[in-house]
């Protein structure tokens, strides 16, 4: 019996051993879940970020490069792999409602099964060995009671034997037997219940109860079992539930990738990039044999004039475009040196010794206003120094673009107008709905209120209007809806221009040529001189040009007009830039005397360093 006893309660620490081994299992299987849905989120986080990383930033130049197909292809992989990490999203949340949530619940009930059974077994084992115990005490004291009534017998035999002995004693001797004899009876009759008890116990014991809790542990280790397997397939499940969704994402990098059309990317850049400027003509021949008399095509991009021909606009289609790109000290090199050719060189030592010498060609004189009207108005133009100088966006009417760039933004200008219009009109229908409702419902508001706020709108709206009548003007000008504005017009349709009085002030104004004279009258002059201060503070901190050699005056010239400097004969002078293939070298007296003087005028020495080392005599 203690041997048996011994083994099944060997037994029951036995399955206590393995039941939380199995409760491990599954604290681990949870643990391993719970870790794989932290990597889920974190990969769909590092999707994510690594998608927006990439995403174009709004009102940036990396928004203007999505138009390309393959930038459209590698947006909507960017947006498929933000969907892709949506899915493992999805992946972390099933598992963690499904799996590691479910588990953790069942762990918890697992538990508290596991603990009423055993409970349950080891007070089945406690009654079984207290049942013994009083069956082991029974049968002692009925072993007990058999030998005091068997000493009793004998004691009283030998009493009863002893003619020495009264028969008093052996009268107390019978009956002490008797009494022992009796409890004998009595424990046997009590051990021989207790054996009985003891037998139904144990047999209910080993047959039904401890049967009973072996087979609830059985069944709730294997309902344990059955359940983890179960998690394993939802776990295999949630991983499929999404494949279908994530294989939509992967088709649509795909079908972006074939959609990537790189003759339509070409296109793009083609349209993108398209000056339409026409190709330069032919340089004609320049004969030296004849008098200096430099002659280039008319479609040549230097900007020079033929013989007797009027100075060639800015605004001509396919001369002088380039010129908003060049430096600021070239630039002012354009502005203040002279536009016509250059006179040719005397025949004696100075051009005064012969009188009948030749003398520079007659040119047509142009009023100064009309010069700088023409600087203020034709494409390209520069509407500021001050904004050439700290890199500013250009001029208005983006007539520093080539022609197709600038239609392209005119037109792109009139579009962001119209569409400012249609939201000043929507918000002034609303106001007026408001201001009719306040009317007829006067507790509502008060109507007066809206007026202000209508007049306003209504100020603004025609501020666009006028803004976008002034670049539609433009922009029909750059298509050829209407012809090119004469200089007249120009003046009389200024009032965009010269409404704004402090970008005219802070412009320059353009140069006459040597040859020209001043014939506008004084109040048509003062009418449209502009102050230079500004120019010159702007300029102020601005390095002189470098030499970049000397020259010696062949001839004595005068310099009566804006842009030239006199010299004398046989004078040494700096060269501070080389002529240009328009006949003039710029040079300098001292730090505040500059100026240009006919090449031919002049013998230079370039400094060996200096580029393209030549002597012009």
């Amino acid at each position: 019996m203690d041997s048996y006893c011994i083994s099944v309660k060997d037994q029951f620490d036995n399955l206590e051993k393995h039941t939380q081994w199995g409760i491990d299992v599954l604290e681990k299987y949870i643990k391993f879940v719970k870790e794989r849905t932290e990597i889920e989120i974190s990969y769909a986080k590092q999707l994510r970020n690594l998608s927006k990383k990439y995403q174009p930033k709004k009102n940036s130049k990396e928004e203007e490069e999505y138009k390309y197909t393959s930038c459209k292809a590698f947006l909507v992989t960017l947006n498929e792999m933000n969907d892709y990490a949506g899915q493992h999203e999805v992946i972390s949340e099933n598992m963690t409602s499904q799996i590691t949530a479910e588990l953790t619940r069942y762990m918890q009930e697992l538990k508290q099964e596991r603990k009423s059974y055993f409970h349950d077994g080891r007070k089945a084992q406690q009654y079984i060995e207290t049942c013994w115990k009083q069956l082991e005490a029974s049968k002692r004291r009925f072993e007990r009671d058999c030998k005091e009534a068997d000493r009793a017998q004998q004691y009283f035999e030998k009493m009863d034997a002893d003619i020495n002995v009264t028969k008093a004693d052996v009268e107390k001797a019978r009956q002490q037997a008797q009494i022992r004899h009796q409890m004998a009876e009595d424990s046997k009759a009590e051990y021989s219940s207790s054996l009985q008890k003891f037998n139904h116990e144990q047999h209910e014991h080993y047959h039904t109860h401890i049967p009973n809790i072996f087979q609830k542990i059985q069944e709730m280790e294997e309902r344990r079992i059955v359940r983890i397997g179960e998690c394993m397939k939802t776990y295999a499940e949630v991983d499929r539930q999404v494949i279908p969704i994530i294989g939509k994402c992967l088709d649509g990098i795909t079908k972006a990738a074939e959609s990537i059309d790189q003759k339509n990317d070409s296109q793009l850049v083609i349209e993108a990039f398209k000056s339409g400027f026409e190709p330069p003509g032919d340089i004609d021949f320049e004969d030296f044999t004849q008098p200096m008399k430099r002659t280039v095509s008319e479609t040549s991009l230097s900007n020079s004039r033929g013989d007797g021909k009027s100075e060639p606009k800015f605004g001509g289609k396919s001369k002088g475009k380039l010129w908003p790109f060049i430096k600021k000290n070239k630039l002012m090199s354009l502005l203040t040196s002279p536009h016509q050719p250059p006179p040719p060189p005397p025949a004696s030592a100075s051009p005064s010794a012969v009188p009948n010498g030749p003398q520079s060609p007659k040119q047509q004189k142009e009023p100064l206003s009309h010069r700088f009207n023409e600087f203020m108005t034709s494409k390209p133009k520069i509407h500021c120094f001050r904004s050439l100088k700290r890199g500013g966006g250009g001029p208005e009417d983006f007539s520093n673009l080539p022609p197709e760039q600038r239609r392209k933004k005119l037109q792109q200008k009139v579009d962001e107008l119209n569409k400012d219009i249609q939201k000043e009109m929507d918000q002034r229908d609303a106001l007026t709905k408001m201001k009719d409702v306040y009317i007829k419902n006067p507790q509502m508001g008060d109507a007066a209120s809206v007026d202000y706020k209508l007049a306003e709108l209504g100020q603004n709206m025609e501020k666009l209007r006028l803004e976008a009548q002034k670049f539609e003007g433009w922009l029909a000008e750059v298509e050829g809806r209407l012809p090119v504005r004469t200089e007249q017009s120009r003046r009389q349709s200024g009032m965009y221009e010269t409404q704004n009085t402090s970008a005219v002030n802070n412009c320059a104004q353009d140069r006459e040529s040597p040859d020209g004279s001043y014939t506008e009258e004084q109040s048509q002059e003062s009418e449209m001189k502009v102050p230079m201060t500004e120019f010159d503070d702007e300029f102020d901190d601005e390095e002189p040009l470098p030499t970049i050699g000397t020259c010696k005056a062949l001839y004595t010239f005068e310099g009566q007009n804006e842009g030239t400097i006199s010299v004398a004969e046989g004078e040494l002078l700096y060269v501070i830039e080389e002529d240009k293939g328009d006949g003039w070298t710029r040079i300098r007296r001292n730090e505040n005397e500059e100026g240009y003087v006919p090449t031919s005028y002049v013998e230079v020495y370039l400094d060996k360093n200096a580029k393209g080392a030549m002597t012009y005599i």
